[in-house]
């Protein structure tokens, strides 16, 4: 019992510091999402608290697992890659650029500004895919943390007339939600079809600014994603692939001057001309490539192995043929990527 005694002060003095550290970054998962750490009931502070917390608490409590931990974002860094290297498929430039980007933002004691990621390619390449795996090793509540915010833009800001109104809300979210989570994500999909007053709206947080109205939001992570940039990814992996050459050796230095071009001369919305481009704001860009028929394989044997399914390579291979594939004379590329995957096994099970 001693060893409980001073439990009920320590956890009333640490009141403040709980509610302010919601938005630190969680090693990997150590228990259910969204289950109460132990000693505290469940709630809105204790469900985004990292476990490299708890294991702290619980040092200074009990002098338990005192053993130095690894740097937070080291280890952040480490699952994720873990994560991209085993669960996206045929991505090998996203892969790259998505973790040099994370790894160097986490590390970064003081970051000079918001990290700013621009996702582009086809529908179904792994975008939705990989931010939503950036979110589950930010925060133990991944998506539904709230130091995430999700925004759709036909969805969330369907009226062009209204644009002055959404531009208020997404400035009260934005500051709300880092006032709430020093670090937080924030994913803006199909964000070619945002308005560009919205998009200038979020231009000073994503800026060199040490804050704006008393706020920081230099620890912040923005996430755009877009079809934009699609046909000239595609082009430039068929041009690789007629060329006898592996996808593989398509590096980001020469896909990447082709996306810029063909960004800078999109007429999709606003996101093109807005000042997060000519501002050069956007820390990455990344390129998604079009899928062949065994990415879109190993896809179909990652739906099995979520729902514990048993699959033969037959299986697999029969649901990659209810596939569509482009262009009509290679039926190279999966017209839909992975998207429909997990709906289209289920014509296959008893």
């Amino acid at each position: 019992m001693a060893r409980w005694a001073g439990l009920p002060l320590l956890l009333c003095c640490l009141g403040p510091l709980l509610c302010g550290a919601a938005g630190r970054s969680r090693a990997p998962r150590e228990a259910e999402p969204g289950a109460a750490a132990p000693g505290l009931p469940p709630g809105r502070a204790g469900s985004d608290l990292s476990g490299q917390y708890w294991r702290y608490l619980a040092c200074r409590l009990w002098r338990e697992g005192c053993e130095q931990p690894q740097e937070e974002g080291s280890r952040e860094s480490q699952g994720l890659e873990m994560d991209l290297s085993r669960r996206l498929h045929g991505q090998h430039l996203a892969k790259d650029v998505v973790l040099r980007a994370m790894q160097g933002f986490l590390e970064t004691t003081q970051p000079e500004k918001a990290l700013a990621l621009s996702f582009h390619g086809w529908s179904g390449t792994g975008k939705n895919f990989v931010a939503r795996m950036i979110a589950d090793h930010l925060y133990r509540d991944g998506l539904k943390s709230e130091c995430v915010k999700v925004f759709i833009s036909l969805f969330h800001f369907p009226h062009p007339k209204y644009v002055d109104l959404y531009k208020v809300q997404l400035k009260k979210q934005i500051s709300e939600t880092v006032q709430l989570c020093k670090q937080s994500l924030f994913i803006f999909d199909e964000t070619e079809k945002l308005h560009s007053g919205l998009l200038d709206a979020i231009k000073p947080y994503v800026d060199h600014y040490d804050s704006i109205n008393e706020v920081d939001y230099r620890r912040s992570i923005f996430l755009f994603l877009s079809n934009i940039g699609g046909n000239i990814i595609n082009q430039v992996t068929l041009d690789f692939w007629r060329a006898g050459r592996a996808r593989e050796e398509i590096t980001m230095e020469y896909l990447e001057q082709h996306l810029c071009m063909e960004l800078l001369e999109s007429t999709d919305g606003g996101f093109a001309h807005s000042h997060l481009l000519e501002e050069n704001l956007i820390d990455f860009f990344v390129p998604f490539l079009p899928l062949e028929n065994h990415h879109v394989k190993l896809c179909v044997r990652d739906a099995f192995l979520a729902r514990s399914l048993p699959y033969t390579e037959e299986v697999l291979d029969e649901v990659v043929r209810m596939m569509v594939f482009l262009p009509k004379e290679e039926k190279l590329f999966s017209a839909q990527g992975c998207k429909s995957v997990a709906h289209r096994i289920n014509y296959f099970l008893p």
